[in-house]
């Protein structure tokens, strides 16, 4: 049977609306009696029904902010489509997002705009960001505030973040290595193309690749490692310049976006004949060229439930009066050939 505020008041030795204004998160409670509640409750095992969860909610709106560095990068309209998703399942809650979309991976302008989200008022954030000191103490610094972050897509290490949502990137690269293993067993000269050494997950996805390899000890060396920061004109440039410098190279594998790019500079080169080539995700870009032969196979990664999954942990988090402490979720690596390319 559902624990009841009047239980708690019972419990407690307090009033009924004292319990509720400490349930909810209003002022006006002495520190003392507002821990002696919430302890209670969170021993009697309370948690607000539906119709509850929808009255509190109403009086406190939650306002998420969301920072993706998105902008040139079309893998993060399916996580903003999840995003939107959850948004309009919960707007009857209160529920609304902002979203801040930036191009690329500058540590200064990451931290601009997402102390920009705070400044507008947001109850908590969602973020995608580069994993360096600067942005951990950022992060810190405003959760400690009382604003819960919630990392997605990609991780920020050693932060007091509510939890993860996203890729597992060690799999991902891991998967990718053995269906390499698994074409050849030549050895491999292969030319790395990641999006920025600062993301966490894109240098996940490189361990993984890589650690594979050598659990299977299949021969390889890197030729180089080339950040394109997702852009496409400069991992065009980055790829032409090192496949006519490194005749030898016969692996390309593309770790983030910038795939266009990578993918043009093969076909102009006419060198395909000679390179196995990998991507990861599944956007118009990857289509395109695996349609075209370019690209062997790619590893995707759901998009779609990751912006959906972080946006209601977020809303969980706050309607159980922060005592739910969402897990960390990680979605599925799932290979996609020219063959079931339109498979859902």
């Amino acid at each position: 049977m559902a624990v009841t505020i009047k239980q708690i008041a019972d419990a407690t030795g307090v009033s009924r609306g004292t319990v509720d204004r400490v349930l909810h998160n209003r002022p006006g409670v002495k520190p003392q009696i507002a821990e002696l509640v919430r302890t209670a409750a969170r021993d009697m095992g309370y948690v607000p029904n539906r119709a509850g969860k929808m009255l509190a909610a109403k009086k406190q709106p939650l306002l998420i902010g969301c920072f993706l560095p998105s902008v040139g990068n079309p893998f993060f309209e399916a996580v903003i489509r999840g995003m939107r998703e959850a948004e309009t399942s919960l707007c009857d809650f209160g529920v609304s997002l902002t979203i801040t979309e930036v191009a690329g991976y500058d540590p200064l302008e990451h931290i601009r705009e997402i102390r920009r989200l705070v400044k507008a008022n947001c109850s908590a954030l969602c973020v995608s960001t580069v994993d360096i000191p600067e942005i951990r103490a950022c992060l810190d610094e405003i959760i400690a505030a009382g604003i819960p972050v919630v990392t997605v897509n990609t991780d920020v290490s050693q932060t007091k973040r509510l939890c993860y949502i996203g890729c597992d990137y060690l799999q991902s690269g891991r998967t990718a290595a053995g269906l390499l293993s698994k074409m050849t067993t030549e050895d491999l000269n292969i030319l790395l193309v990641t999006g920025s050494l600062k993301m966490k997950g894109h240098n996940e996805r490189i361990q993984g690749f890589l650690a594979a390899l050598d659990a299977k000890r299949a021969p390889h060396r890197v030729a180089a490692t080339l950040e394109s920061l997702d852009n496409e004109g400069l991992a065009y440039e980055k790829v032409l310049h090192e496949l006519k410098e490194h005749a030898g190279i016969n692996c390309v594998y593309s770790v983030a976006a910038g795939v266009a790019g990578v993918c043009q500079a093969i076909e102009e080169l006419n060198r395909k004949q000679s390179l196995y080539v990998i991507s990861h995700d599944d956007v118009p870009t990857t289509r395109k060229y695996m349609q075209k032969g370019i690209i062997d196979f790619t590893v995707c990664q759901e998009p779609e439930q990751q912006g959906l999954r972080a946006i209601n942990a977020l809303f969980e988090h706050f309607v159980s009066d922060k005592q739910n402490m969402p897990e960390d979720w990680l979605s599925n690596a799932v290979i996609k050939i020219s063959e079931n390319l339109l498979d859902p």
